[in-house]
């Protein structure tokens, strides 16, 4: 089969080229699967690029947060520099608008994001189930030590503490599961070879900062939970608890 290519030159003249399709490559392709591979001599042919050229020019920041100021900075002094035909001589573009895998990033960080949130929901109800399941079993050993003169802050305090021991038990088992799921996936090296794409190795990382991080909200969120039926702890009567059955 026979296709054109059509391509704006750097003087903004269009230039078309006839190609014969030589074959099919199967593996990662751009969206759609529209990318194609052509031989550096026809594509300077096609741009009509004398000698050697710079076509492009990327530049990688190591701050992502200056991105739109060096944007705007480019844009304000290249951007703006026309040829004879008053065409733009540069065209200054970020990779989000380059990117097509942008907004399937930020979807994928958005259902991070859920997933995330609804772990913290699932943590909550389940530490503070446990609280108030605690408190409930324990009535009359809360009477008893109100009537010896526990004042109520140390009776609070108790429970929060348990609340807090049972979060920092917690995020141990899950560091220490975490960090073994990790390392049995970077050890069995699971694959996603297909076609002609090969090398791609499943390898997950995590850093300490986010271990830290997690680990300090979920033990906040232990603490958090443990709140309410501590609070409730605190204010029984304890002629009424001592009663309980």
């Amino acid at each position: 089969d026979t296709i054109v290519l059509v391509a704006t030159n750097k003087d903004g003249s269009v230039n078309g080229q006839p190609f014969i399709i030589r074959g099919i490559l199967e593996g990662i392709s751009g969206p759609g699967g529209r990318d194609g591979v052509i031989h550096i001599a026809d594509a300077k042919t096609l741009l009509r690029i004398e000698g050697k050229e710079i076509s492009e020019v990327a530049i990688r920041l190591k701050d992502i947060k200056t991105l739109d100021g060096v944007f705007a900075e480019l844009k304000q002094k290249i951007g703006s520099l026309k040829n004879k035909k008053d065409k733009p001589v540069f065209g200054v573009h970020t990779w989000k608008k380059l990117s097509p895998f942008f907004n399937i990033a930020r979807m994928i960080d958005l259902m991070t994001l859920f997933i995330k949130v609804m772990l913290v929901a699932i943590v909550l109800v389940s530490i503070m189930n446990v609280m108030i399941m605690a408190v409930y079993e324990r009535i009359n050993e809360i009477g008893t030590i109100a009537a010896i003169g526990t004042v109520p802050g140390k009776i609070l305090s108790l429970f929060v503490m348990e609340g807090f021991l049972l979060g920092c038990l917690g995020t141990l088992i899950g560091v220490i599961i975490s960090l073994a799921a990790i390392a049995a996936m970077n050890v069995s090296q699971i694959s996603f070879d297909f076609g002609r794409q090969k090398g791609l190795l499943l390898s997950p990382t995590i850093g300490v900062t986010e271990v830290v991080t997690i680990s300090a909200i979920v033990i906040g969120i232990a603490v958090l939970a443990s709140l309410q039926p501590a609070w409730k702890a605190a204010g029984m009567d304890p002629i009424t608890a001592l009663r309980h059955v």
